[in-house]
């Protein structure tokens, strides 16, 4: 077992890393002070998977659980699923004790999160992640939310979770186009923070994709250290320093939306916007093309998209103007100054993101 504390004061919390753990939730949410009765949420699959093992350890630890699940696709991640989640919680008798374990991927937890938030003026909850997207990044943080038609994740809080339990093994189930998709999160990690850890991707990402333990346990510590170390210097996004987090996610979101969350997973759509990001990047002189071209080529070795087709570049920075990282007119990208150096600025002209744009789409087989 690892442990990796967020250090937030009186929401600080332990990110529980441990191979079968899923097994053990029981055991680790029995000392936290909830109430008796509390829910699990899970998309179907992963209920199948997993919903027995969390709800058994539960009840083992006096818990009275019901689990109740939400469809998967990231176009379920709306208002009315989480208004769903209320009537559902209402007549199964939850107070503001009782607590939501989130089982599943970024979605659920995303969803069940901000259900959590809500419910009642807020209640705990624990994040229970089965992707490796939702491992490293999605579920620590207290980021919670759904999406609106117009952008990703416009509604939403900051709720902390109570812990985060990451249990490598349940990556097995996983599909590979699920594993490669949050291996780009991966990947971000050693852009924005750690050239060192961008170095071990670039020599073992084979292993990493094929589950070897040593280097998939090292993979998901790193990532979570660096999400813990950003989260805790800027909780809310009030200092910059959090936005560094979202390299690559201002095209990404961008694309997700104009193609209504079915052509892209999250991270395949993050690939695509770090490659831009690389490209703005070296274009103004920030970011050596050496350092831009290891970014793209890494994703390319991984299985990654580097281009993109069916969409025009003034329809994607069109749709930037939706997303939360705007700042009166101006839009704010993350861009590189070398592999593990990433800033915040908004001084990227639109011409040239448009132009990046259209060459990555005119690349496209």
């Amino acid at each position: 077992m690892e442990k990796i504390r967020v250090p937030l004061g009186e929401r600080s919390y332990e990110i529980i890393i441990e191979a079968g753990g899923i097994a053990r939730i029981g055991e680790a949410v029995a000392p936290l002070g909830f109430g008796r009765n509390g829910v699990i949420v899970s998309d179907p699959q992963v209920k199948r998977l997993y919903g027995a093992p969390v709800a058994d350890s539960l009840a083992k630890s006096g818990f009275s659980v019901e689990t109740l699940t939400i469809p998967a696709g990231e176009e379920h991640k709306t208002l009315e699923t989480v208004a769903r989640l209320y009537h559902e919680m209402l007549p199964l008798g939850l107070d503001r004790k009782s607590f939501v374990v989130a089982l599943g991927g970024g979605l659920v937890g995303d969803v069940a999160g901000f259900a959590a938030a809500t419910y009642m003026r807020g209640i705990p909850f624990v994040q229970v992640p089965t992707t490796l997207l939702s491992q490293v990044d999605a579920s620590i943080g207290g980021k919670v939310g759904v999406n609106l038609p117009e952008g990703k994740n416009l509604v939403g809080a900051f709720h902390q979770p109570s812990f985060v339990l990451i249990d490598p093994n349940v990556l097995r189930t996983l599909p590979a186009r699920e594993l490669r998709s949050g291996f780009a999160e991966v990947i971000k990690y050693g852009v924005i923070r750690d050239a060192s850890f961008f170095s071990f991707l670039e020599e073992n990402y084979e292993d990493i994709l094929l589950l070897r333990s040593a280097a998939v346990e090292r993979v998901i510590a790193t990532s979570c250290r660096i999400k813990a170390e950003v989260v805790a210097g800027d909780e809310r996004e009030e200092s910059g320093l959090r936005a560094i987090l979202n390299f690559g996610h201002t095209i990404a979101h961008s694309l997700e939306a104009l193609t209504d969350y079915r052509a892209y997973l999250h991270g395949e759509a993050v690939s695509l916007g770090m490659a831009c990001a690389a490209d703005i990047s070296s274009r103004l002189g920030y970011l050596p093309e050496s350092d831009a071209d290891r970014i793209v080529e890494l994703l390319k070795d991984a299985g990654l998209p580097a281009t993109f087709s069916g969409l025009d570049a003034e329809q994607i920075v069109s749709r930037m103007r939706f997303d939360k990282k705007v700042l009166g007119e101006k839009i704010r990208f993350v861009l590189a100054r070398r592999v593990g150096e990433v800033f915040l600025s908004d001084d990227a002209p639109l011409e040239l993101v448009s132009t990046v744009l259209r060459e990555r789409r005119e690349a496209a087989p």
